[in-house]
């Protein structure tokens, strides 16, 4: 039974990888298209619905969200900047417009744990829609961030009087959820060596064209080593192995690039 639990873990981390983590498993709809009439989507701005056989349509968020009357704002963040920390009060839903954004959790004894990297298109702090009193995690900008701040009210009511915005709502939600659940079984199942990989091939958008890509923002060790759940001494040690095998590169301006050939550590058996 293990076996066929590691074989499936590979096949579907192998598929998510391949669908690359920039497409959001979300449904088509009508609102979305209503939206986009009258003026052109930026493809990279705008997150992307697509049904389980990839074909995808793009929605414009930031179009829909500007329809909101009051209740918002457009908030500008330089890179690790906090946008909210941990233990305050959870009274906003924030959308990624550009950029980059971590969250991460500290312990009582100061251990911190990065739980997810964000991209543009996503939204974050949306606890509070759930009776979340306090922030749970804290968010930090990685790039220079251009963000839109939804008041908890505002987003609410729209949630409850639109409802083919809600529907899109809840089902982007639901594909991020998807995303954790892998996350969560690799942190379980896969070891630390795998964990890293995956990590690489996903921060590097490694898609369907299977070609080296640049991991954007740099990331250091330190930061890799929160996100796998292992040390740096071993972060470092299996990040010298994957250059010595030509599965990552290291320019002198410090970016990383991940090749097609690291895939081959997660799919090890």
């Amino acid at each position: 039974m293990y076996v066929c639990l590691r074989k499936l873990i590979a096949s579907d981390t192998a598929f998510q990888l391949a669908c690359s983590e920039q497409r959001k498993v979300l449904m088509a709809s009508k609102i979305g298209k209503a939206n986009k009439k009258g003026r052109p989507v930026d493809k990279q701005q705008a997150a992307v619905v697509t049904d389980i056989n990839g074909n995808g349509n793009a929605v414009d968020w930031e179009a829909l969200l500007a329809g909101i009357p009051g209740g918002k704002s457009v908030l500008e963040y330089g890179a690790k900047l906090n946008i909210f920390r941990q233990g305050q009060p959870a009274d906003a839903v924030f959308y990624l417009r550009r950029g980059k954004v971590k969250l991460s959790v500290i312990s009582e004894e100061g251990k911190e744990a990065i739980v997810a990297t964000l991209d543009a298109g996503d939204f974050f702090g949306e606890g509070c829609l759930a009776g979340q009193p306090l922030r749970i995690a804290t968010a930090v900008a990685v790039t220079d961030c251009t963000l839109m701040r939804i008041e908890k009210a505002t987003m609410t009511r729209m949630l409850h009087e639109q409802h083919g915005i809600s529907e899109l709502f809840v089902t982007h939600l639901l594909s991020r959820n998807i995303r954790f659940e892998g996350d969560l079984i690799d942190q379980l199942f896969n070891s630390s060596e795998k964990r890293l990989a995956r990590i690489l091939l996903l921060l590097s958008h490694f898609g369907k064209e299977s070609r080296a890509e640049t991991v954007l923002p740099r990331i250091n060790q330190e930061s890799l080593a929160q996100m796998v759940g292992t040390t740096r001494s071993r972060v470092s040690h299996f990040m010298n192995k994957f250059k010595n095998l030509g599965f990552i590169d290291y320019e002198n301006n410090g970016e990383l690039t991940v090749h097609s050939g690291l895939l081959s550590v997660v799919l090890h058996d």
